[in-house]
């Protein structure tokens, strides 16, 4: 299944790797939110549940993974289409709720594109379920 790949926290040396990673992933939504900098200061914050899945050298998922002190948060779970069907998105899924639980975190969510058919279907088969009665919404800060 994912033997020889490891599962290891992710750091702000591993940014470039991730980030060419979630832009060849289709259903991965990147944005003003996802620079070198930002994601570092998401990765201080929220130290070690982020994961990377690294084979050899390479690496070949990543999941941002955090939380507010009530709510976890997953962004951007993606495996590199090379890699998929081994169980690995499950497995760094599981590792990061693992490290939320041990936080005392209960509940966790994941924003999943409308027409993202693979991910929606990756997710209710890993036993998350769709909130219809909740609406996403979202404001953007202009920040210096």
């Amino acid at each position: 299944m994912t033997a020889g790949i490891d599962l290891r926290p992710m750091t702000a040396a591993d940014y470039d790797d991730v980030l060419a990673l979630w832009g060849r992933s289709e259903g991965v939504g990147l944005g003003a939110s996802d620079t070198r900098e930002s994601i570092g200061a998401y990765l201080i914050r929220n130290p070690g549940l982020s994961q990377v899945a690294v084979s050899d050298t390479r690496v070949v998922g990543a999941v941002l993974c955090g939380h507010d002190g009530r709510r976890g948060l997953f962004y951007h779970l993606a495996v590199d289409r090379d890699y998929r069907g081994r169980g690995l998105g499950r497995r760094m899924a599981e590792r990061a709720l693992a490290l939320l639980k041990e936080q005392g975190i209960q509940k966790t969510y994941i924003m999943v594109f409308q027409e993202n058919h693979e991910g929606r279907g990756f997710w209710e088969a890993a036993g998350w379920e769709a909130r219809r009665d909740l609406v996403p919404m979202c404001v953007t800060l202009d920040t210096p």
